[in-house]
């Protein structure tokens, strides 16, 4: 009802101008206008006057309206008000359009007839009427708003700022205005016309801290700093117990590389509020600029210690931190992990404390740590696969078996359609001596991969070895082949596929050139060396099994190796050093069912 009522006050030509309120962030004015521009300027008013006089004779020549017409012409006004108020702005305009045609010289009615276009989109005819209401009114501020704001939505700056000009000119006490124009020039970078709008609201309404600040923005535009300093130092003046105006200004001068200077405005502000987070991040900045990473560090505990720096100021203080990290400097990664200790201190109940922490520790190589941190992060929002994942990849690099395979599930659970996790879940169980849930969960992530040629690889290989515990060698031999077109230099592969070859007795040179491939790229791996040993002793070729063996037993500490080098020396006849190293074998572990024949019998048992 109060948009009714303004309508009608308008209707009868009653309504009083106030003071508008400056839209934060608008645009701005004209310091000096050229001749050419002043003349153009005074024509436009020239002919303004022209069509406001031709108007003004216009209606005093028209004959006077009937008290009918009147009072049909207002019911039609109020009625299409009603509709546009609702929203229905074709029924509002027919309504409208009707008052018009009794009524067109009616100021409020084109107004309400330019507003409806405008709330219907039809910008055009909206300019056309706003115009109209300003030639028959031109002393209601609302109506060169709307023309103004027609305008500006079709990014007619030019015009809406000779709108807000005319509006100042002819509307008395509208100087509030002036804030407008200068931000219609600041949206056209027309940064000396908004210079000089201000200063002329200046001399109207005098030190308004907008004002100031307006007029430092120009200046750090213009690359005026000492005028931009200088308005900083008024805006300090005015407000001497105001906290935000002093961080600015030191902020500014730690900018532009005044230390000293920001040092002394930051201490300033904490004079003002002792724990005050941005003063201290402020001097935090300085001193590592003068390459004082102690003190830096110090005012950036004091800032994290602060409840009144939020969070997100806090991650992004971290993630700078994390770009460094791991830092060949301990007191830099110790100071990451303390900045993200505080801050989970502060934010106990925010994920984001525990996934930034969680990431510190990580590369600061402190995974356990970081794998518990996650699970923490996880706790308030499980929705972030990325912290699942982070998760999986330790328990896996941890070689937690259980803690994998129970966080796979979770995960899965929330993502079944990653197949990475069921990757690891596939992995997990094939660990867990539980072949078929593992090749089960391996083909099903399989299927999931696109265009990760180099991840298939990584499936096949898995499902290499699960076919094998199972068996199923067709398939085992189909799924190395296949990872090993994704990648031919795959070692896992190379050497896992070869050692299962040789154990089977199967197609044993080809087992033997994929052994000696890895051989020739780590020989000194005695895994490595012990599958190239185990093909040649297949192909009986003991000699060259020693020879390999010889080079493994220089770093072995591994059962199952000391007991094939015992075979291989029984092959060649040397009986007792067989049986030395059998022994040695079992002492060590992880060998063969056979290994208690041999040395019962001394001989070998295949």
């Amino acid at each position: 009802m109060r948009q009714v009522a303004l309508s009608l006050l308008l209707w009868m030509g009653t309504v009083a101008v106030g003071h508008a309120q400056t839209p934060a962030g608008a645009p701005q004015p004209p310091a000096k206008l050229s001749r050419k521009e002043q003349r153009a300027l005074e024509k436009e008013q020239r002919d303004l006057d022209k069509k406001l006089a031709e108007a003004k004779a216009k209606r005093a020549a028209a004959p006077p309206l009937t008290e009918r017409e009147r009072e049909m012409s207002e019911a039609l006004f109020v009625e299409g008000v009603k509709y546009v108020l609702l929203e229905d702005y074709n029924k509002g305009l027919e309504q409208l359009l009707k008052a018009y045609a009794l009524n067109p010289d009616n100021a409020a009615v084109n107004y309400k007839i330019a507003e409806a276009n405008l709330l219907s989109g039809n910008l055009r005819d909206a300019a056309n009427y706003a115009e109209a209401s300003i030639r028959l009114d031109s002393k209601n501020a609302y109506y060169y708003l709307l023309l103004a704001q027609i305008q500006a939505s079709q990014k007619q700056y030019d015009n809406a700022t000779k709108t807000y000009a005319a509006l100042i000119k002819q509307v008395p006490n509208s100087g509030n205005y002036l804030f407008n124009l200068a931000d219609l020039y600041l949206a056209q970078n027309k940064l000396p016309e908004a210079l000089a709008t201000l200063d002329q609201a200046e001399k109207e309404f005098g030190q308004v801290d907008e004002i100031s600040f307006k007029k430092q923005q120009i200046f750090l535009k213009q690359n005026k700093l000492d005028l931009a300093l200088a308005e900083g130092e008024k805006l300090i003046k005015a407000n001497p117990t105001e906290s935000r105006y002093v961080l600015a200004q030191a902020e500014m001068y730690a900018s532009n590389n005044r230390l000293p200077d920001a040092v002394r405005v930051a201490q300033q502000a904490l004079r003002l509020d002792p724990d005050n987070p941005q003063a201290h991040m402020i001097l935090a900045q300085v001193y590592q600029q003068q390459n004082q990473p102690d003190e830096a560090g110090q005012q950036l505990k004091q800032a994290f210690a602060s409840p009144a720096l939020d969070i997100d100021e806090r991650v992004r203080i971290l993630v700078g931190y994390i770009k460094q990290l791991p830092s060949p400097k301990e007191s830099v990664n110790q100071l990451a992990r303390d900045l993200a200790a505080e801050t989970i201190k502060t934010y106990p109940k925010d994920a984001k404390s525990y996934a930034v922490a969680g990431d510190i520790q990580t590369l600061t190589d402190h995974k356990k740590d970081a794998r518990d941190t996650y699970l923490k992060a996880l706790r308030f929002d499980n929705s972030k696969f990325q912290i699942w994942q982070q998760v999986v990849l330790i328990d896996a690099e941890l070689s937690q078996t259980d803690s994998l395979l129970a966080h796979t599930d979770r995960a899965l659970e929330l993502f079944p359609n990653q197949s990475s996790l069921w990757f690891y879940n596939g992995a997990a169980h094939l660990l867990k001596k539980q072949p078929q849930k593992g090749v089960k969960a391996l083909e099903h992530g399989r299927k999931l991969v696109v265009s990760n040629p180099e991840l298939l690889g990584q499936f096949d290989a898995q499902l290499g070895d699960a076919y094998h515990e199972l068996r199923l060698y067709e398939k085992s031999d189909a799924a190395y082949e296949s990872a090993l077109n994704s990648d031919p230099n795959n070692v896992q592969v190379l050497n896992n596929y070869s050692y299962f070859l040789s154990l089977r007795g199967e197609k044993l040179d080809k087992a033997k050139q994929m052994a000696g491939k890895v051989v020739k790229q780590y020989p000194d791996n005695d895994t490595y060396l012990d599958t190239y040993a185990w093909v040649l002793y297949k192909q009986k070729d003991y000699a060259g099994a020693k020879a390999a063996l010889d080079k493994a037993m220089q770093t072995t500490k591994d059962g199952s190796i000391i007991e094939h080098y015992g075979d291989v020396l029984y092959q060649l006849g040397e009986k007792d050093k067989a049986v030395a190293e059998w022994q040695r074998a079992h002492k060590a572990g992880g060998t063969s069912n056979l290994l208690e024949r041999k040395l019962k019998d001394h001989k070998l048992y295949e």
